[in-house]
């Protein structure tokens, strides 16, 4: 995942000025903030989108690399738990060894997830190393693929700018703003930044970043809601069984009290449990705006739709 790669007629390119490279340095450096930083390549990307393709692209690319790739990062992270965990359990000895296993399993561990996360923050340093000394940098497997895409060619002369493909640079803005739903609360920032940059000029924009700011605060609600109820269950639980579980609970009060606990827990389980599918609808929405279809949200998109967008212009998804 730290490879990288160049253009190979890079020394034939026109290098870029100290302010495009300084954008694009910024956009990058961006990523070790772990989701804080998202305004940062959002900014520059609309400060620069024409102005300057070397800077808006690498501030796109730098976009993608936070929200879809820290989306990819993440799920591979939690396998690699869910897997390692798995495996000790299975190759767990006696009880006697118990307490060494888990030392030495937990130190392992450790290093392990140290090394994931060394594996996400390494690629944007090495992103913003080669930006300051003007190269066209491209993530693996991300960075040629979104080049097409917007249709950037850093070799193409100074004099006759082509700047990116504009339908583009809002589809892959308006994605982000739905890869960055697994964000938690910081992902708000996404939608929220490009709305108040571009929604004036782009109508779909305007209109993609609005639904998936209502999705995001009603799924960051539902995490409110499941917590509120927890700690209520959790709260009503001591108040009526005591703090030493002395108390008898074949009594109407610790009975009530222990119901009341149980129905909470269930319900912050059950919210827990439907997180991971509101997640995988941000990700689908984000997949079939880069495939080019307007996408509605069910019940978010049909509130915005009837607020903001004007009926000839909304657009359904195909």
């Amino acid at each position: 995942m730290v490879d990288h790669e160049f253009k190979k007629d890079d020394a034939m390119t026109p290098k870029p000025s100290s302010q495009e490279r300084i954008w694009a340095v910024l956009a990058h450096l961006s990523a070790l903030a772990m989701g804080i930083g998202l305004p940062l390549p959002l900014i520059g990307w609309s400060e620069n989108r024409r102005k300057s393709n070397y800077a808006a692209f690498q501030s796109l690319q730098a976009l993608g690399y936070q929200t879809l790739g820290y989306t990819l990062w993440l799920i591979g992270m939690l396998v690699v738990v869910m897997v390692s965990s798995i495996g000790f359990a299975a190759t767990l000895s006696t009880i006697e060894t118990l307490e060494a296993d888990l030392v030495a399993w937990t130190a392992g561990y450790s290093l392990f997830i140290f090394g994931l996360i060394a594996l996400y923050l390494v690629p944007p340093v090495l992103a913003a190393a080669a930006c300051a000394f003007g190269m066209d940098f491209r993530y693996p497997v991300l960075g040629s693929r979104l080049a097409r895409y917007l249709g950037y060619d850093p070799s193409r002369p100074s004099d006759e700018p082509l700047w990116l493909n504009e339908e583009h640079e809002d589809r892959w803005v308006a994605a982000a703003g739905h890869f960055s739903v697994i964000i938690m609360l910081w992902g708000l920032l996404t939608p929220i930044i490009a709305w108040a940059l571009q929604g004036k000029r782009s109508l779909f924009l305007k209109f993609q970043s609005a639904q998936t700011l209502v999705y995001q605060i009603g799924v960051s609600l539902l995490y409110v809601v499941a917590g509120f109820f927890y700690v209520f269950g959790f709260v009503v639980f001591i108040l009526t069984v005591g703090f030493t579980g002395d108390a008898a609970l074949d009594s109407a009060g610790s009975m009530m009290g222990a119901i009341v606990f149980l129905v909470s827990l269930l319900f912050s389980l059950l919210v827990v449990l439907i997180m991971p599918l509101l997640h995988i609808l941000g990700q689908w929405a984000g997949y079939r705006v880069l495939k080019g279809h307007n996408f509605r949200y069910p019940i978010a998109g049909r509130l915005v739709e009837k607020w903001i967008v004007p009926t000839d212009a909304s657009g359904k998804d195909g």
